[in-house]
């Protein structure tokens, strides 16, 4: 049985037409208009069209004329068409504002969620996750920039190419000047999509695409009918005048003299004024609803209104504006809702808004005034609405409102369930009152915007290979709304009037051909002679986070040496923050932001006060990564959408710069933190890292880090139950947070140089290690794509190394492996090795390392000279010839050292420790210190061993190897290859310490010793990024009850590894910087050859561990050059001595008799063995690791004049030695923090 239809007359006697039952739907589909039995006219109307065809459908029909139901009459019929489930169609709702989309997102899940179809809402910037979002979504609800960040990767996801009906409310946009564009080309490219799967499929008609369009005012909508058309000729046009509009809508325009001196901030002030005749005028005493350009303009107008007009209210009407202002935060607001008028923006806290809008909905507020956000979100209608005012402050100058803004605030007029009329009344100048009456008669003809904005869609396309050369981009024109407006309106477009097709086809291409030469400008496309062009990985960056063509010529200009500072600011200047005004009540806040003594600012203040939209945007920027609260509303809503563009063109920079080739490390590097950044809302070095947790908020931050609790590790070591009295909060909350913070991934970084050394070319092994591996296996709380980049720059800016590792790539074995050739800078050879969380700030790893390279050293500007060839071979052999290798005389180690010497005479070098002294701050570590006369002297008579101590440090400041590294590799290169696993490390266990002033009184164990221990331990420091790094090695004694214990060195691991492990470190002959800060050279005029870095373990004859110090002061003593002496008995031998330490008594009595000259009886000295590996064996099998016999000095018991360290036998001895003592507290005061 077919339907009844109803013929309906109006008031006046005429047919209003034939409307159609809602029994025409299917039964399983009937619920969804469920509110009415009827469609109204217009519905019925258009029913046939899109109830029982596929057609593309245009309608353009008055606002309130139930355009949504056309929308789902359409869906109805997709949904009749496939057999369910629907598990393979895809229905897209897109609209300009994001209001709207989640109006409808709401409407829809309600109706559509019964019959089995998921809605899901898609609105917001380039999310990943988006594409897992909507695979199990029927109803996709959008908007035109989002649709084309997703439409613009479609060759990737078959999603896209899943959708059978696009549903596009208020087309008219497509005329728009910033967002018409965006429309015009994601239509455009879902007719592509569509050609592109009928060619795919054999059945060309089996998956069609389905356009359905409606608007408000479209005067020209064969126009747009002709654009959707499917290849078969155009689509169905629909236009509906107002007279069939459900209430009837009544439009006033007002136009107000306004003079050319007058502002427009004037003229807006003074139609507050003129809004109480207005009112009085037009409304009927019902409620009347005020538009205003701004939020100041909102409470000004609405102060003015209720000290002009007094409305007469109840007793009771009076009793509930009291009981709504009781309940208001705002005060200004609280005053004014008591005389019965109200304001509403965006501005306002949120439960001040509820108030209101729910006073204004009951009807007890007569007159709210509101901003047309209002318009675009809030669906409060009313019977009289008032535009004030046409023009609003937007892109930094006065713009008139747009006629998608007008038609929303009209759209406010007329309530259906109590009204038959309604009234709209707009004040503008007089100037501009024909226009907006032709606007609202529908005369104003819908154009194209494409051609303004043609630079971004090309590339976009060219990136999708939808465009290849010139002529196809011709064909792509064709396809779009902007060629169908060009033949019939070339003037618009900057044509010449009369141009025939091909003529304005041919201007259409040189417009192409112009915005393609500047893409390749900036290489975003590479083109050749014949036009041909190919996307760039450049411009891919640009269509995968739709970053404006402005912005990609300031990211040009980066040289490759910015700071983070200098990238904030860069940021600050990109086109996608250009619609964040400054506004004049926020000058005061941003300024105490900026700059303030008593307060927290921002982490690099800006010079002067904050007077342009790029300083607030920076303000802004810091404000939030410091964690700097932000009390005013207006500012926090800026923040949001500030962090929401920066997180998508801070990405692309760093994407940007680490496919670049040229000198850029410092940007690089500062480009991934501040990517970071963004992401976190944090700084790299923030205190607040545990924000980034799970129920973690500013207030729970602060009080973690008021509890010292700043990193992650501390808030790991804390005690669960602890946390929670700090933050205040009930069991498990501790063991939660704290279980999250132990399933974060923490990383180790390791070096390792591999033993091939070259003068230009280091070979380095990184290895990055998943410390907490096993826990992760369980359970992560990073997400899935969470990944670190490893960035390894040079002295020369230039990137050795970059990678992206994802955390599951680490999970499979725990550490990831890299072997790196590092070329030698011509400006330093220390790296900076960088290794960034993608996500998280407080995992990041920095660190600096210096690689060795063979050959002459550079430092600075300064040439660092070794040995020639030749002067190698001589001392190889006049080493092998005396076997000294380890203690070198005097006049070998000045030969072998290189040092900076200043040629100005009464120069001398400084006592700082730079390492790179062109680059620092000093003048004394560029020039040298000028030395005084007596100084001169003093220096001109320095001892041979003052003269070796300098020549330590000398070497020490100049090369960061050891100096047994420098020894040995000098000896391996004379001799030829040498297999260094022969002398490969072994680690023994610690020793314990004990100070230097222990007892030395030889008991039974010392005289059963005579093995000797070899260890050698260095401790190394980690620094922090951008700090020097000054460590040095420091060795302590280990204690043996009564004997003298010292260590000997394993040599051969500092050849065999370039890096310094934390654990065992290489040995260093030098000695340490931070031992040269009190020292005195003339101290030591009469010092012995004491070498003071290494220390040897020997033991004692089985009758006197003291015998040694009694021959050592003998050859002190010695009348004629005593170190001399001392040294050619030392080389003469076939093996080689090594240093020892004395103890306290033993140096105080050495320095008695050097101070006296006493002069010295000879001891008889022989030489035992003990074990050391040696580098200059001329056996033929080269270096061998087999330990060979060192001597070990034996002395005899003998006592003599200068047996100091026995017992004190006589008062003469004992006085002797207190008139000594002086003297021997000064040489030991050079000893403090060696040992």
């Amino acid at each position: 049985m077919m339907p009844q239809a109803l013929n309906v007359k109006d008031a006046t006697g005429r047919s209003s037409g034939t409307l159609r039952a809602v029994t025409e739907i299917p039964v399983q589909l009937r619920n969804i208009f469920k509110e009415f039995p009827y469609f109204n006219y217009i519905q019925s109307k258009a029913l046939d069209d899109l109830l029982y065809t596929e057609k593309n459908f245009v309608i353009c029909s008055p606002t309130g004329s139930g355009k949504t139901v056309m929308f789902e009459l359409a869906m109805v019929r997709l949904l009749m068409e496939v057999p369910r489930p629907w598990s393979n169609i895809k229905i897209v709702y897109m609209a300009p504002i994001k209001a709207l989309c989640n109006q409808r997102h709401e409407d829809w899940k309600e109706k559509f969620g019964p019959i089995g179809l998921n809605c899901k809402e898609l609105t917001g910037d380039t999310e990943m996750d988006d594409y897992f979002e909507i695979q199990d979504a029927h109803i996709i609800i959008t908007t035109p920039e989002k649709w084309d960040t997703m439409t613009r990767k479609w060759r990737d996801n078959s999603l896209v190419q899943l959708v059978r009906l696009f549903l596009i409310d208020e087309v008219h946009v497509v005329k728009d000047e910033c967002r018409g564009a965006t429309l015009e080309v994601v239509v455009s490219r879902m007719k592509t999509v569509q050609l592109a799967v009928s060619r795919v499929s054999n059945q060309p008609d089996d998956k069609t695409l389905r356009f359905v369009a409606v608007s408000a005012t479209i005067p020209n909508v064969e126009d747009i009918a002709e654009w959707l058309s499917d290849g078969r000729g155009p689509g169905i046009s629909m236009k509906i005048d107002e007279s069939y509009r459900p209430v009837k809508l009544r439009k006033v325009v007002l136009g107000f003299p306004c003079s050319n001196t007058q502002t427009a901030f004037k003229f807006d002030l003074s139609l507050n004024y003129k809004i109480a005749g207005v009112i009085q005028t037009y409304s009927e005493q019902k409620p009347t609803l005020v538009f205003c350009a701004t939020r100041k303009s909102v409470q000004q107008a609405a102060s003015i209104l209720a000290k002009d007009a007094k409305f007469v209210m109840t007793l009771e009407h009076k009793q509930r504006l009291q009981k709504y202002a009781n309940s208001i935060k705002d005060t200004k607001l609280r005053d004014l809702l008591i005389y019965g008028v109200g304001y509403h923006h965006a501005g306002m806290d949120l439960s001040d808004r509820k108030a209101t809008e729910a006073a204004f909905t009951a009807g007890d507020v007569p007159v709210l005034f509101t901003t047309s956000t209002l318009a675009m979100g809030v669906n409060l209608p009313a019977h009289l609405v008032v535009i004030k005012s046409t023009v609003h402050y937007a892109g930094g100058m006065f713009q008139e409102y747009s006629e998608t803004d007008i038609l929303q605030m009209m759209g406010r007029a007329g309530r259906p369930q109590f009204d038959t009329t309604a009234t709209v009344v707009i004040m503008t100048k007089t100037q501009t009152k024909d226009k907006y009456t032709q606007m609202l008669d529908g005369a104003h003809t819908i154009e194209s915007s494409l051609h303004r904005h043609l630079v971004e869609h090309l590339n976009a396309e060219i990136i999708l290979n939808t465009i290849t050369d010139v002529n196809v981009a011709l064909e792509w024109i064709r396809s779009t709304f902007l060629y169908i407006r060009a033949l019939k309106n070339p003037n618009h477009y900057g044509f010449a009037t009369g141009l025939d097709r091909a003529g304005i086809e041919a201007k259409l291409q040189e417009l192409c051909l112009k915005n393609l030469h500047a893409l390749s400008s900036i290489g975003l496309i590479k083109m050749d002679e014949e036009i041909n062009f190919k996307p760039t990985e450049t411009g891919r960056l640009m269509a995968r986070y739709c970053i404006a063509f402005e912005t990609m010529k300031l990211f040009y200009l980066v040289t490759g040496s910015e700071t983070l500072t200098e990238l904030v600011t860069l940021i600050c200047n990109c086109k996608e923050f250009t619609d964040i005004q400054l506004r004049v009540n926020e000058k005061k806040i941003l300024n105490t932001l900026n700059k303030d003594k008593n307060r927290i600012t921002i982490r690099f203040p800006i010079e002067g006060k904050i007077k342009t939209n790029e300083m607030k945007v920076n303000c802004l920027i810091q404000a939030q990564l410091g964690c700097i609260p932000v009390q005013e509303f207006t500012l926090t809503q800026d923040i949001a959408k500030i962090f929401k563009c920066g997180v998508r063109v801070t990405k692309c920079l760093s994407e940007l710069l680490m496919q670049q080739e040229k000198k850029n490390f410092l940007a690089l590097l500062n480009s991934v933190i501040l990517a970071k950044c963004f992401r976190a809302k944090l700084w790299e070095n923030s205190t607040y890292v545990s924000r980034q947790l799970e129920k973690i908020g500013p207030t729970l931050s602060s009080a973690m880090v008021n509890a010292g609790l700043t990193t992650f590790q501390k808030i790991e070591d804390i005690n669960a139950r602890e946390l929670e009295l700090i933050v205040n909060r009930h069991p498990p909350f501790g063991s939660q947070i704290r279980e999250s913070v132990i399933h974060l991934p923490k990383y180790e970084l390791s070096f390792e140089q591999l033993a091939r050394y070259h003068a230009s070319v280091a070979e380095i092994i990184v290895t990055i290690t998943l410390t907490n591996y096993e826990q992760l296996q369980k359970k992560r709380t990073a997400p899935d794509n969470h990944h670190t980049s490893l960035i390894i720059g040079d002295a020369d800016n230039q990137v050795v190394y970059k990678q992206k590792i994802t955390d599951s790539a680490l999970l499979k074995s725990g550490n990831w492996t890299k072997k790196i050739e590092v070329k030698r800078a011509s400006k330093g050879e220390e790296l900076s090795v960088n290794l960034i969380s993608s996500e998280y700030v407080g995992l990041d790893i920095q660190q600096k390392y210096s690689a060795f390279y063979s050959g002459p050293k550079r430092f600075g500007t300064h040439f660092i000279r070794g040995k020639s060839d030749v002067q190698h071979t001589q001392s190889a052999k006049q080493n092998r010839t005396e076997n000294s290798l380890m203690v070198p005389t005097m006049n070998a180690i000045q030969e072998s050292t290189s040092e900076l010497n200043y040629t100005e005479s009464g120069k001398r070098l400084c006592h700082h420790y730079c390492k790179n002294k062109d680059k620092c701050g000093h003048e004394c570590c560029k020039f040298g210190v000028s030395v005084g006369r007596s100084c001169a002297i003093s220096q001109a008579t320095t001892t041979n061993f003052s003269s070796y101590l300098s020549d330590l440090k000398s070497r020490s400041e100049t090369s960061s190897a050891p100096s047994v590294k420098r020894l040995k590799i000098q000896t391996i290169n004379d001799l030829g290859p040498v297999n260094l696993q022969q002398f490969a490390y072994t680690a023994k266990p610690p020793l314990s310490t004990l100070s230097r002033y222990y007892e030395t009184k030889p008991g039974p164990a010392a005289q059963n010793q005579n093995h000797i221990s070899v260890r050698s331990h260095r401790q190394q420091q980690t620094p922090y990024y951008g700090e020097a790094q000054s460590q040095q090695s420091s060795t302590v004694i280990p204690p043996r009850q009564n004997t003298l214990e010292s260590f000997n060195c394993n040599s051969t691991e500092a050849d065999e590894s370039g890096y310094w492990s934390p654990e065992e470190m290489n040995v260093n002959f030098d000695l340490g910087d931070d031992l040269w800060n009190d020292f005195d050279d003339e101290k030591l005029v009469n010092a012995s050859n004491f070498v003071s870095s290494e220390e040897i373990n020997t033991d004692y004859q089985t009758d006197s561990s003291f015998s040694i110090f009694q021959n050592l002061t003998g050859y002190n003593q010695l009348p004629e050059s005593p170190l001399k002496q001392f040294q050619n008995q030392t080389t003469n031998d076939k093996h080689k001595s090594v240093g020892y330490l004395p103890t306290r008594e033993q140096l105080s009595s050495l320095n008695s008799r050097l101070s006296f000259n006493s002069t010295a009886q000879e001891t008889s000295k022989t030489f035992g063995t003990i074990h050391h590996t040696s580098l200059v064996k001329g056996s033929k099998e080269g270096l061998s690791s087999a330990s060979s016999e060192l001597n070990v000095m034996k002395y005899s018991k003998t006592s003599g004049p200068l047996d100091c360290f026995r017992p004190y036998s006589t008062n003469t001895e004992k006085e002797s030695r207190c008139a000594s003592e002086e003297e021997c507290d000064a040489l030991l005061g050079i000893f403090d923090g060696i040992f």
